[in-house]
């Protein structure tokens, strides 16, 4: 089978949860997860659970755990905390989490980074991977490579890849 046959056996419609990352963003200030969502629904797809969670390993599993957990949720994606900052430990916290990891997503979105920001790109480690058989992609917390992530990556792939995952 082709890969546009693949991706015209993917769902159509998706349904997301979008985890924000962060010490210091509340509902207010949280304008990542703000555009996630508004870039979601616009083409076409559903913000299933929406959560915000401080730099904390404990707090960061267990919001991944939940939103991979709910039958609701096709996709994962969080923002924020993919630094090198003694504070950035989501890609050590999900790393521990993903039963395997997909990891061309965070190749490519490095690789698409460099031609906007050059070798400061290094600093990124965005991971996706498998949690309880749903996809989680770990995105940067700024809103340029949020805009870079999603129309490159995301949603051209969303569909293909909770297809795959889900083995169908």
């Amino acid at each position: 089978m082709g890969l546009e046959e693949h991706r015209g056996r993917s769902p159509a419609r998706l349904r997301f949860a979008v985890i924000t990352i962060s010490d210091s963003r509340d509902a207010a200030t949280d304008k990542g997860g703000a555009y996630l969502v508004e870039a979601i629904e616009t083409a076409g797809h559903a913000v299933a659970r929406r959560e915000i969670v401080v730099d904390e390993r404990g707090q960061i599993a267990a919001a991944v755990q939940r939103a991979s957990a709910d039958a609701e949720v096709d996709l994962v994606l969080t923002t924020g905390g993919t630094g090198i900052a003694p504070r950035d430990v989501t890609y050590d916290t999900l790393k521990s989490l993903l039963d395997s990891e997909i990891p061309g997503f965070g190749e490519l979105f490095r690789w698409l980074s460099f031609r906007e920001i050059g070798s400061a790109t290094i600093l990124s480690r965005a991971i996706g991977g498998l949690v309880r058989g749903k996809v989680v992609l770990a995105l940067p917390g700024s809103p340029k490579a949020l805009k870079l992530a999603l129309e490159e990556i995301v949603l051209k792939e969303a569909g293909h890849l909770v297809q795959q995952a889900f083995g169908k």
